[in-house]
Order: C-alpha cells, then structure tokens, then sequence
C-alpha cells in the first residue's frame, strides 16, 4: 500500500445512523426519563414502607395496590398482547400520578402520599412487565421489585377473598383511591 492509494480527506470508517439512531429515537427512553422524575423516588418510599410493615399493615399494602392496579387496567380487546395491556395500565397510572403531583394533592396528607405512591408503584410494576426497562439495569431492578409485590397482592387477594367478594373486598380501598382522584371505580384508573 503507498500513501497516494490513502486518501486523508476520506473517512477511514463511517458511522451507520442507523446504530445510533435508536439512541435518540427509542421511546423506551423517554419514558423511563419520565419515570425517574415522578416514579422512581415514589416507588421506592412504598416499597420501603411495605418492607417495614407488620403483618396487618402489609394487608392494606395488598389491598390499596391491588385496587390501584385493577382499576387502571384497559378494557382488554381480544387481539391485544399483553406488553400493550401493560404499557397502557401503566400509562394510565402514570397518569394519575402525574396529575396528584401537578395538583400538589399530597402535602402533609400521609394518607394522600400513600394514595400517590401506590400509584407509581404499579406504574413501575406495568412499565416492567411491558419491557420498558430492558435498555436501563437499575430501572430494570426496581421494577422488578414492583412486580414481585404487585404479584405478593395479587395472590394474597386472590386467597383470602373469594372472587365473589374479591370486588367488595377491594373496592374500600380503591374507593378511597378514586373518591381522592375524582375517578369512577368501573375498571378506569384516574
């Protein structure tokens, strides 16, 4: 090879736009920017406090986060995947999260804050469950953490209140979560 077969002004390598393009157009990031400003710090106190509860205490966790849950999921369409149920429950918590936060519902209001954290818990457990987390280990372990309790309330309910009553048995605490966010208890969320 001489010097006059190398050209300086040519590139020796070129980059594709397209590996690095996904950088900037994966929608996966945007919302996990999104879930560190209103989820993340939320998730975290409830999943401490859940951790530090007694036994009686542990079951208005399984019960609020149940409720919550239920309450945000879409009406399902026979043709939907379950990442798509997920990203939309998970939206939908988000979103009430969002507007509590906007509206500055908490305050000093335990009971408020609670409400609030319950909410962006399920929003981290659903975002999970969807994959969102893939591209973000730590966001990856928290949400995991956040499905392992949803999927703690879920079996608890599950167990100790029979599907006759499950709705009952889950509507006193969903219904102080939708009577705080103004929303209707009929499988909408917020």
């Amino acid at each position: 090879m001489t010097w006059k077969t190398l050209s300086l002004t040519e590139p020796t390598t070129q980059r594709d736009p397209s590996v690095f393009g996904w950088i900037k157009t994966d929608p996966r990031r945007k919302t996990i920017q999104e879930d560190r400003q209103y989820v993340v710090g939320r998730t975290q106190r409830f999943l401490r406090s859940y951790l530090s509860a007694d036994e009686a205490r542990k079951r208005r966790f399984y019960e609020t986060i149940e409720g919550a849950s239920a309450g945000c999921r879409p009406v399902i369409e026979p043709l939907s995947e379950d990442a798509q149920i997920a990203r939309a429950t998970a939206e939908a918590a988000l979103e009430v999260v969002k507007r509590r936060s906007q509206r500055g519902n908490d305050g000093e209001d335990h009971l408020a804050i609670f409400i609030t954290d319950t909410y962006a818990t399920v929003a981290m457990a659903y975002h999970r469950a969807a994959g969102t987390y893939a591209i973000d280990q730590e966001m990856q372990q928290l949400g995991t953490a956040a499905v392992h309790l949803l999927t703690i309330a879920t079996s608890y309910m599950t167990a100790h209140h029979p599907a006759e009553k499950a709705d009952e048995a889950s509507a006193k605490p969903y219904g102080l979560i939708s009577s705080e966010v103004g929303a209707p208890r009929a499988g909408r969320c917020g």
